[in-house]
């Protein structure tokens, strides 16, 4: 998550705020300026301790638990030299200052994820839009016209060669050593894992680190059900690449599943084709069908590492990205309930509390926020993965924006999915109003996450085109918002027919203006968030985390 630092820093003590001028930055060429620099904030995030229930796991799993979090180390240290550049860690020794060197840790760098990547550190330049996955004086126009086969590819890097051409490194070669590290302490894991179907993802899993083939303990993964232990390693998201949306950064999470929850959230995942048949869009937009085989679950997360482990948390994971197995086998969607609930508690309650009308503050439940967090991950699996248009896959025709299109689109599903459900009387008692309230708060909340997070730029998107429909109504005289529940319906309608026409039609230029018009804080917003900053409400959380925490030393 953490774009690399270019220009080398001679001193690192002083973090001040500077007001600097400079030109607009175009999508082509490095940055070269900063705007601002800012100061560090590491209050921004709450801590939090990761911990679970062990005391039903064997030794052996115990001990799996440990070799699965060492494996997570390396992948953290392959993210930071991904997003910042080999020399982290002297880079790190250089920092007087104990706030920047702790707002660094938390951020992979020198910029805050959390405002818009602006430099915290004196002297410190705009963050290169593609991380340290290109050179840094690349322009979009070279890489264009450079002859690379598999140059759009997930899985190498970009470098010059000594003539100063492009040149293509496999990852599986750039980082050979730290790779066959880790694929060991799979292999390790694999011989504590009570489950054998485990166990054979685990050695799947070590073969592609150490070969960039992921697609078969991709499919593979799948099929694991029986495993209360799991781990997602690997180079996985594309978010930290903003230049073109192309290249993997690696992360990891170990997770222990809740079976408890997970009962309860097994059957939603099979109402996907029913729902896709469903959706407000021409029958063209709709004729992929999802997968059968995607399942969801809760899990209590034990250990982040690398990209999910840089700025916002993930609270759900939705996997694998590859379209060939979502076609194949649909997709896993994993709860993370723990991380969830301290997103609740620590965040989402206050924020409520400031910003919602007191008339509708009742209707703001953890379970609500579960399930608008849940369904926005079953949603991923809904709409379209290949243009109509013959522009590839969604991905490969919106290009940077693919991300943000994307999780807007499964936020807006999400609530769509609710809403039918509903009306199906599938959901049991519940109160519709709980999860449209409690989703409004929870787009106040993505949207502090910043215009350089693809969960903020979806949530600024979605506000604005709520607050135009009538859907959002903030009431002047105490500056609090309610929802407008009858014009919520028509709003989720519209947006949703509107992002997947985008992603079907691989309308790049759509989804651009879309962004640009509608993905921007406004100056009213702008001063109800501050609120929220003067109240002293965390922005998101960061976690004490590894073996002392889980008594396992």
């Amino acid at each position: 998550m953490i774009p690399g630092i270019f220009v080398r820093i001679a001193s690192v003590c002083l973090v001040t705020v500077i007001i600097a001028s400079c030109g607009a930055e175009t999508p082509s060429e490095p940055a070269v300026e900063p705007l601002v620099t800012v100061a560090p904030r590491p209050e921004i995030y709450a801590e939090f301790s990761l911990t679970a229930d062990l005391r039903d796991l064997s030794d052996a799993q115990r001990e799996m638990i440990g070799v699965l979090i060492e494996a997570s180390e390396i992948m953290d240290g392959l993210f930071w030299r991904q997003a910042y550049g080999d020399d982290y860690e002297a880079w790190l020794a250089t920092i007087g200052n104990a706030r920047a060197s702790r707002f660094a840790d938390l951020n992979y760098g020198p910029w805050d994820r959390l405002d818009d990547e602006k430099p915290f550190i004196e002297g410190v330049g705009a963050k290169p839009l593609g991380a340290n996955f290109y050179p840094e004086d690349m322009t979009k126009e070279e890489f264009d016209a450079a002859y690379l086969p598999g140059k759009n590819g997930l899985y190498s890097l970009i470098r010059r060669a000594e003539d100063g051409s492009l040149r293509l490194i496999p990852y599986h070669v750039a980082y050979a050593d730290e790779l066959k590290a880790a694929a060991d302490l799979l292999r390790q894991a694999a011989g504590l894992a009570a489950s054998q179907d485990f166990a054979n993802y685990l050695k799947l899993r070590a073969a592609a680190l150490i070969s960039d083939d992921f697609q078969v303990s991709d499919l593979y993964w799948m099929d694991v059900k029986d495993n209360e232990i799991d781990v997602v390693i690997g180079p996985i998201e594309t978010y930290e690449d903003r230049l073109f949306g192309y290249r993997a950064a690696y992360e990891a999470y170990v997770l222990i599943k809740d079976l408890d929850w997970s009962a309860r959230l097994a059957r939603f995942a099979t109402f996907l084709p029913e729902l896709q048949e469903g959706l407000p869009v021409p029958d063209e937009y709709k004729l992929e069908s999802p997968g059968s085989d995607s399942d969801l679950n809760a899990y209590d997360v034990v250990y982040y590492a690398g990209h999910s482990n840089a700025g916002s948390k993930t609270i759900a994971i939705n996997l694998p990205n590859d379209e060939e197995v979502q076609l194949q086998k649909g997709t896993r969607r994993l709860q993370l309930k723990n991380a969830m609930q301290a997103k609740f508690e620590k965040i989402l309650e206050p924020i409520a509390e400031v910003l919602v009308d007191e008339s509708q503050r009742q209707h703001i439940t953890f379970d609500a926020f579960f399930a608008n967090t849940m369904f926005h991950e079953v949603a991923h699996g809904l709409g379209i993965k290949n243009t109509i248009t013959g522009e590839g896959t969604v991905r490969e025709a919106l290009l940077e924006l693919a991300s943000s299109m994307e999780e807007g689109k499964a936020d807006i599903l999400g609530l769509y999915m609710i809403t039918e459900l509903f009306n199906a009387d599938e959901l049991g008692d519940v109160d519709l109003r709980d999860y449209y309230v409690t989703f409004m708060a929870g787009v106040f909340r993505s949207i502090r996450f910043g215009a350089s997070s693809a969960h903020g730029k979806a949530n600024m998107v979605r506000f604005n085109f709520f607050v135009e429909h009538g859907a959002f109504v903030r009431d002047s005289e105490t500056g609090r918002y309610r929802v407008d529940f009858d014009r919520m319906q028509e709003a989720i309608t519209a947006l949703s027919r509107q992002l997947l026409m985008l992603q079907g039609d691989g309308d790049y230029e759509g989804a651009l203006r879309l962004t640009n018009t509608r993905g921007v804080i406004g100056d009213q917003l702008q001063a109800d968030l501050d609120r929220l900053t003067r109240a002293s409400i965390p922005v998101d959380i960061t976690f004490k985390q590894g073996l002392t925490e889980l008594g396992l030393e």
